[in-house]
């Protein structure tokens, strides 16, 4: 999907999954920013009903990391079968799916990652035989569990669901270059490695002006400082940090971008 800018030819490339691309690109294109939605990866569930029962009804503290971590939880056990005595979010959208679901008395930090989680003061008291159950996607950063680990919990993840990545043609970089693609917003490293494999040549000897633009003249707008770091070791040039991965942090950051163009 592809919508014309009319303020500064912006051609903004949405890679997130398919419930999270249709929200950003329906704010962009109220707002007249062009983009194109290209979800990168599918969401699957993962863990079964015993596991997901075990882990969701024995836990002092809840962890969720996304949205996607709420749904598939609550597919396998209905949240109203969940017991806990604590239910962090890690972001607001996150927040906001298991508000969809009734629960209240969740607590969400306003940095969105983990070390704002890990200031939150439930996590912050003493966790000397507390069981934590993070639930999450398969695999995923593994500060948030060492650092509580180190506070003295228990932690056991939850991975409700699976990443499937869709397959491209290998000349995606040249599609994408042709729909005059300019910026691309990452929300994970994950989205960002898969990204770079995509869009540069695996030698610097074989490279072409097509991958020599997605490395040095690409907006490549990140979701946080942790992402603009590695995209600067990949050797990306334009990184540029928005306020989070939420869609107003994105969108704001966007238009922030247009009225420094104009």
């Amino acid at each position: 999907m592809q919508t014309t800018n009319s303020v500064y030819p912006l051609n903004v490339l949405v890679v997130r999954p398919t419930k999270k691309a249709q929200a950003l690109t329906l704010l962009l294109n109220k707002q007249g920013i062009a983009c194109v939605s290209q979800p990168l990866f599918d969401y699957l569930p993962l863990a079964d009903h015993i596991q997901s029962e075990r882990l969701l009804t024995t836990a002092d503290i809840l962890i969720f990391v996304s949205a996607a971590a709420v749904e598939f939880a609550h597919a396998n056990v209905a949240t109203t079968h969940w017991k806990y005595q604590h239910i962090i979010a890690v972001g607001k959208a996150t927040k906001a799916a298991l508000q969809a679901l009734a629960l209240k008395n969740i607590q969400c930090p306003s940095q969105e990652n983990s070390e704002g989680v890990l200031a939150l003061s439930t996590l912050n008291e003493n966790l000397s035989n507390k069981t934590i159950t993070i639930v999450r996607g398969n695999g995923g950063r593994e500060h948030l569990a060492i650092e509580l680990v180190k506070r003295g919990a228990m932690i056991h993840y939850l991975e409700s669901y699976q990443r499937v990545w869709r397959t491209f043609p290998k000349d995606i970089n040249k599609q994408w270059y042709q729909q005059q693609i300019n910026c691309i917003v990452v929300t994970s490293n994950a989205l960002l490695d898969k990204l770079v494999q995509l869009t540069q040549a695996t030698n610097v000897a074989v490279e072409n002006d097509t991958t020599k633009y997605w490395r040095n003249q690409c907006i490549w707008l990140v979701a946080s400082k942790r992402i603009a770091n590695q995209a600067q070791q990949l050797g990306l040039v334009n990184v540029i940090q928005s306020d989070g991965a939420n869609e107003q942090a994105i969108s704001t950051t966007l238009q922030a971008i247009i009225e420094n163009k104009c």
